[in-house]
């Protein structure tokens, strides 16, 4: 929920700065967000994750 709620609050900050947002992209963020403490994840994990989200 928090997570959410931050995604929702920046995505409003962003379109009121950049105006060009609203008409561009409907959605700036997915549903889905990766949470994993520090020092317990490679930076290929999360390079995965990443290009993941990009077929979703």
């Amino acid at each position: 929920m928090i997570v959410k709620n931050l995604k929702g609050k920046i995505g409003n900050i962003l379109r009121d700065e950049f105006p060009t947002l609203k008409s561009r992209l409907p959605n700036l963020w997915t549903r889905s967000y990766y949470c994993e403490t520090i020092g317990c994840i490679s930076e290929e994990t999360i390079e995965k994750y990443i290009e993941n989200q990009k077929n979703v």
